[in-house]
């Protein structure tokens, strides 16, 4: 059933859908599309290349993966497999910059997550500094930062030259951005993939869009600890609204698994075959509601 159909069904009971209209971005990718996929929490070359496997099983197209656990948790062969299957594949491979006050000896980030992404001092953005040089010089051209300080640091570097031009400074979820004038500060600051807070509402999408030129990454299925929510029929939406938009695929009632690693067998690969299985079935609607966007 297409969404309008759906919506117009309801209001023949007499239970109209007051919904404001929300303004259409007419904003695409370079190649014309309004929307990639991104399927995150892909901690190695083992999980992607099950992520990879998977796509190709289900038809579902891959454009990024990203990882959590930090460039300092993979060796520099394993950021070389990503960086090749990327190539071969066509998909960005996007790294998180590892430390992180989360995992420090501070305790205020262990009662909150609210700061866990934070650089807790001037020696931990020059750590995450090195982490993005060491990235860069092994073949990543696509960074995921937690920290503000941080991404201007980055950002300045890129600037300079220091960094190269087409680097990809991506937000995340661990800084919060909620509204438009936080998207262009982050826009200011050298962010060019905008990860925004999981509980938004459609509005407050638009108004980030209106006030940002970056691609805006969007939780369809949000992981338990950022609030797990799961958002499939919002998709059409989201889309027309929000567009350019990476479509991330987390799951609700699955572990955290940062930092990734042996120890915790196949359940890394595991979660990413299923991401994409959320992804395909994702997909599947959006072409049912809006086939001009899928």
């Amino acid at each position: 059933m297409l969404r309008s159909e759906m919506v117009d069904a309801v209001a023949r009971s007499g239970f109209p859908a007051l919904v404001q209209e929300l303004p259409t971005s007419g904003r695409r990718f370079a190649d014309g599309r309004a929307w990639r996929i991104e399927i995150p929490s892909c901690e190695g070359p083992r999980v992607m290349a099950e992520v990879l496997e998977a796509a190709d099983e289900l038809d579902v197209p891959v454009h990024r993966v990203s990882q959590g656990s930090g460039v300092m948790m993979l060796r520099d062969a394993e950021i070389q497999d990503m960086v090749q299957m990327g190539s071969d594949h066509d998909v960005e491979v996007n790294l998180f910059i590892g430390p992180r006050a989360a995992w420090d000896v501070g305790g205020q980030a262990k009662v909150t997550a609210a700061v866990g992404g934070a650089a807790r001092g001037n020696e931990m953005v020059a750590a995450s500094l090195a982490e993005a040089s060491r990235a860069v010089e092994l073949g990543i051209r696509s960074l995921l930062v937690g920290d503000l300080g941080t991404l201007s640091v980055l950002g300045a570097e890129k600037a300079q030259g220091r960094l190269p031009k087409d680097l990809v400074l991506k937000t995340s979820v661990v800084m919060p951005l909620t509204n438009g004038p936080t998207a262009a500060v982050y826009e200011q600051l050298g962010a060019t993939s905008l990860n925004v807070s999981t509980d938004l509402t459609l509005g407050h999408l638009a108004e980030i869009r209106q006030a940002a030129t970056a691609p805006i990454d969007i939780y369809v299925e949000a992981p338990d600890d950022q609030g797990g929510a799961v958002r499939y029929y919002d998709v059409p939406e989201l889309v027309r609204i929000a567009a350019p938009v990476y479509l991330k695929l987390g799951l609700r009632n699955a572990p955290n698994i940062y930092p990734s690693g042996q120890h915790l067998g196949a359940v890394p690969a595991s979660l990413g075959r299923e991401r994409v299985r959320r992804a395909a079935l994702m997909l599947e609607l959006l072409r049912r509601q809006r086939p001009d966007l899928g």
